[in-house]
C-alpha cells in the first residue's frame, strides 16, 4: 500500500492532549512520507522475473523490497506540492490518498529500509541476493549466445 498522510493538528509536547502516537506529522521532520511512491508488484519468481526486477533498479532512485505484505517498488522522489516548510501546498485540494493517509505505522517510526524482511538500494544489491537464490542465475545469458 502507498504512504499516506493524514492531518493532525499540532498539539505542543507538554500540553495534556499531547499523544505521540497521534502527533506523529507535527514532530516529523522532512515530510518523511512525501519523499517517495510505492508500487505494489507481483512476486517474483522466476529468474527472468528478477532480471526484469534487476532492470527497474539499475534506475536512478528505485529501490525494492519484500516486507509482510509482498513485494514492492519503491520510487525515491518527493513530491512536487511539498513545500520547504515540509507542510503540503495543496492540502486543501490533496489526493483522496493523502487524505486517508494513517499514520499509525509510518516512517517516523522506522524506516522502510529497516523494517523491510529484504531491501535492496541497486543493481548490486539485487543481483547478490539472485545469485545466492538461483545457482545457474549467469546462465541466462547464455540463452542470449545461442539465438
Amino acid at each position: 500500500m502507498p504512504p499516506r498522510r493524514s492531518a493532525t493538528k499540532v498539539i505542543a509536547s507538554d500540553s495534556p492532549e499531547y499523544d505521540q502516537g497521534d502527533n506523529k506529522c507535527s514532530r516529523c521532520k522532512g515530510a518523511k512520507c512525501c519523499q517517495y511512491v510505492t508500487e505494489r508488484i507481483t512476486t517474483p519468481r522466476s529468474i527472468a522475473d528478477f532480471d526484469y526486477l534487476l532492470w527497474q533498479i539499475s534506475h536512478k532512485l528505485v529501490h525494492m523490497y519484500k516486507d509482510c505484505e509482498g513485494w514492492t517498488l519503491l520510487f525515491l522522489s518527493e513530491c512536487q506540492h511539498l513545500l520547504s516548510s515540509g507542510m503540503c501546498g495543496i492540502y486543501e485540494k490533496r489526493p483522496l490518498i493523502c487524505r486517508e493517509h494513517s499514520n499509525d505505522y509510518c516512517e517516523f517510526d522506522i524506516s522502510v529500509a529497516d523494517s523491510a524482511e529484504l531491501y535492496f538500494r541497486d543493481y548490486s544489491d539485487l543481483d547478490a541476493y539472485c545469485r545466492q537464490r538461483f545457482k545457474n542465475w549467469d546462465k541466462r545469458y547464455d540463452k542470449l549466445a545461442t539465438q
